[in-house]
């Protein structure tokens, strides 16, 4: 028997955590056998950080309607390719520390040692107890996500009536499978929050490349926040990324109609992923406007500004163009190097009408 044990896969070694842990390994809910506290079949997700240490993340889910849990206790065996006995076994709890009726807690528990020889792992739920539930007056919310090296998300932490204290934000990243396995937490302790305020929290990390999607939630000692869904943005593809056009005036107020005669700068937001030479920390670019005529097929005009980006980030190129006749007009936008080499896509096209 412990040969056939020693070939087993990982996920045939955790086939037993698709069914729902008997009350037995809790000698406090014995008295509750409705109460229904699992690991989600979606678990574990196993994987080595850069320090060689194996990190085991995944998610508890409680099934039960009526009643909130609280101290779960998991324990985690390391094997070697042997899977005989355990080279370390650690203990630990989930994220959140009271799990609401038909809520569901990542939990993260980290090798003891950077063991090169750890291989495969078994996760139990060794225990858990009912517990009053936490009310939900917490809102989170993301309002800007980028994406270049790293993973950049700011968001607000809004409290509700009254004072709290150990309250962090918690982001959750999820690979593309279906049903999407967790692969990463990450956390930011904000402490105390007094009652109605706001509190903004920002990210940056280098992600893991398999996330896809993500989480936002957060918790302190009597509040908990519903959890905010989101998709990762795509890498850019190019040095840079035209994301927004605009027509504005001489002083960068957007122009509410186009008229002959009227000055009109087009204006692109763009991202610079990363500099064309890294010691410099210099990109040289020429920046391309052109305004097409819609019902035949004519440039109207045809503006360059030549530039360089300093650094990365997002920052603004425009060009000026003086509308000459009536219509309705289609702009465009590029950015190319010196040797008219594309450095970024076309940005959106632009539909304007001219009076």
């Amino acid at each position: 028997m412990k040969t056939v044990m020693s070939k087993i896969t990982i996920f045939l070694f955790l086939i037993l955590i698709l069914f729902p842990i008997s009350t037995a390994f809790s000698q406090k809910t014995d008295t509750l056998p409705t109460l229904s506290v699992v690991l989600t079949s979606d678990s574990p997700f196993v994987y080595k950080d850069k320090e060689g240490y194996t990190i085991v993340v995944g998610n508890v889910e409680n099934k039960n309607e009526k009643t909130s849990v609280t101290n779960v206790s998991l324990r985690v065996d390391f094997y070697d390719d042997t899977g005989t006995d355990p080279l370390e076994t650690i203990r630990g709890g989930t994220i959140l520390e009271v799990i609401p009726e038909k809520g569901t807690s990542p939990y993260m528990i980290k090798s003891f040692t950077p063991n090169p020889n750890i291989t495969q792992v078994s996760v139990f739920l060794e225990g858990f107890v009912p517990s009053p539930s936490k009310s939900q007056e917490l809102v989170v919310e993301s309002t800007e996500v980028t994406f270049d090296d790293h993973l950049q998300l700011s968001g607000v932490l809004t409290n509700g009536g009254s004072p709290i204290t150990d309250t962090f934000v918690y982001l959750a990243f999820y690979d593309a499978f279906v049903p999407p396995r967790l692969v990463g937490v990450w956390s930011i302790p904000i402490g105390e929050v007094a009652a109605h305020e706001k509190i903004e929290f920002n990210f940056s990390e280098k992600l893991d490349q398999r996330a896809k999607s993500y989480q936002i939630f957060a918790q302190s000692n009597v509040f908990f926040s519903k959890f905010v869904d989101g998709k990762i943005p795509q890498p850019l593809t190019k040095l840079v990324s035209i994301s927004n056009v605009s027509l504005n005036d001489s002083q960068g107020v957007k122009l509410p109609e186009i008229t002959i005669g009227t000055t009109v700068n087009i204006q692109s937001n763009v991202w610079v992923q990363f500099s064309a030479d890294q010691k410099s920390n210099e990109t040289p670019y020429t920046y391309y406007a052109q305004v097409k005529n819609s019902e035949i097929p004519t440039v109207e005009f045809l503006g360059k500004f030549d530039g360089r980006f300093i650094g990365t980030g997002s920052q603004s190129l425009s060009i000026d163009w003086i509308p000459e006749h009536e219509g309705i007009f289609f702009i465009e936008t590029f950015v190319w190097d010196r040797n008219g080499i594309p450095i970024a896509n076309k940005g959106p096209i632009v539909l304007v009408v001219v009076n």
